[in-house]
């Protein structure tokens, strides 16, 4: 079978679409305000965010890649429908990884 077929401009434009919707859910005017109580941020502090947000979009597209891949993975061993595959694979392993 070899290695899977994986369109990187998919694996790329899901990986901005993850940092814009994290950028909006965690505006103050959306769950920011609340998020930074929950877990005791303060956003006066002098710190810099740049670390964080570098290692997001790194998990991000390693997010993006791994499920890329294993859609490819699912589709050519049970064919069918591409768009039922990345559906049921995504489901799968968030319930198998993140839901667990």
């Amino acid at each position: 079978m070899g290695i899977p077929e994986i369109n990187y401009w998919a694996v790329l434009l899901a990986t901005l679409s993850s940092m814009v919707v994290g950028t909006i859910w965690y505006s103050p005017k959306v769950f920011g305000t609340r998020w930074e109580k929950l877990a005791k941020v303060d956003r006066t502090a002098n710190s810099s965010a740049v670390l964080p947000i570098m290692v997001t979009v790194v998990v991000s597209f390693l997010t993006a890649w791994v499920l890329a891949g294993s859609t490819a993975i699912a589709w050519h061993f049970y064919g069918g429908g591409y768009l039922v595959s990345a559906i049921v694979t995504g489901v799968t392993l968030w319930g198998g990884f993140t839901a667990a």
